[in-house]
């Protein structure tokens, strides 16, 4: 919901320029530190209040009192949501973006949107990620970075030394090919609808894994699936599964190569597939209704 509209709280406000002027960046700030875009939606709610009701002659830099409101709320957010996490039903996926609902979309900020990225932000404390995303994405100094997280700058550069230390370790770089991706994406498509075992297999990575994210609410994998042929027999299982008169669409989800499946109306299931070296080495699959809101808007539905 944006400012300028009847909000969760039943607020109407109007636009604000400055504000909406840095909304985009906000927003971009707010959905990788949470994962949700409703709960980003919220925080920039509540910032946009917290801004309303502030003196603007005692402000010099909007965007750095933004920013700092904004990473605030995420950081008490993500305090409550760590217990909430840990008993989740099944492995917790963020919600999924389309292409273009990133409204801060960049060549900078595009690698920091994937699936597999914000999932390794949950390893994070709210400090260290809070710390990371904003000097090492959003290009914060530390001495900004001080007075956003009330932390000293020594403090800060320990926080963005031991997130970077275990991005290292556990980041991987998808290829960026947009070509490459979209044939991998129909070849996958294809397999699954076809039930070939043996060209699924094919175009999966020997270390593959596939997440389902049904939080509970519809049946879902409880368990990473790991591997090729185990992968693969899942896969088409749950293809076969689909009603008829659904439809399979290619899309691009946080930056990546994805899936839309659509039944009866309404999108049902997002695949997004991390690809490196021309496999595919992950397959987030989110069918959590509460998860697939933003898609089903973006797409019209």
């Amino acid at each position: 919901m944006r400012p300028g509209r009847a909000g969760r709280r039943g607020t109407v406000t109007d636009p604000d320029p400055v504000f909406e002027a840095l909304r985009p960046r906000l927003f971009a700030l707010a959905y990788r530190m949470l994962g949700m875009v409703a709960d980003a939606e919220d925080v920039l709610q509540e910032a946009f209040l917290r801004w309303s009701a502030t003196d603007r002659d005692k402000v010099r830099e909007p965007g750095a009192f933004l920013t700092t409101v904004v990473t605030r709320l995420c950081m008490d957010i993500l305090g409550s949501a760590r217990a909430r996490r840990e008993s989740y039903v099944g492995p917790w996926l963020p919600e999924p973006l389309l292409a273009g609902d990133d409204p801060a979309a960049s060549a900078e900020l595009a690698d920091s949107l994937s699936l597999a990225f914000l999932v390794l932000l949950e390893e994070l404390t709210p400090a260290e990620r809070a710390a990371f995303l904003l000097h090492d994405v959003f290009g914060y100094g530390y001495d900004e970075l001080s007075r956003i997280v009330a932390k000293d700058p020594a403090a800060c550069r320990q926080l963005v030394s031991r997130a970077r230390r275990h991005a290292a370790a556990r980041r991987q770089r998808f290829d960026a090919d947009p070509e490459l991706a979209g044939r991998l994406c129909q070849e996958f498509v294809t397999a699954c609808a076809g039930g070939d075992i043996d060209r699924l297999v094919g175009i999966l990575a020997q270390d593959v894994v596939v997440w389902t994210d049904g939080g509970g609410k519809v049946k879902a994998a409880l368990r990473p699936v790991t591997g090729p042929e185990r992968a693969a027999r899942f896969l088409i299982g749950v293809t076969r599964k689909i009603p008829a008169g659904s439809t399979v669409q290619l899309a691009r989800l946080n930056g990546q190569p994805g899936v839309l499946i659509t039944v009866d109306g309404a999108v049902t299931a997002a695949l997004a597939l991390d690809i490196v070296t021309g496999s595919i080495v992950g397959v987030r699959v989110v069918t959590n209704p509460d998860k697939l809101a933003a898609v089903n808007t973006a797409a019209g539905r």
